[in-house]
């Protein structure tokens, strides 16, 4: 076993690594829930956007329904706190 391997091998707790086997790819269990979460966070930017829409369409109405526009705003923040939370999970922190 190389240094290299030696050195995944005690990241990795394992004590010794066999070249039988090919090496673990531990993005593919990571794959379909960042799929799932992709497509989840396209949905909800595609509400927000159509709920940004809705809310000017009511401001530039005559007599605007304060209280719809209060809602839609409410779940706007609603929806762009679950972005963000989306988006947290998808890009790792990288401390430089």
């Amino acid at each position: 076993m190389d240094r290299g391997a030696a050195r995944f091998a005690a990241v990795r707790g394992f004590s010794r690594m066999s070249d039988d086997h090919p090496p673990i790819n531990d993005d593919a269990p990571n794959r379909e829930p960042q799929t799932a979460l992709r497509a989840r966070l396209g949905k909800l930017k595609l509400e927000h956007m159509d709920l940004d829409a809705a809310v000017r369409a009511l401001e530039g109405a005559a007599q605007p329904d304060q209280i719809q526009v209060a809602r839609l705003k409410k779940r706007k923040l609603a929806l762009r706190d679950a972005i963000a939370q989306i988006e947290d999970q998808l890009l790792p922190d990288i401390i430089a």
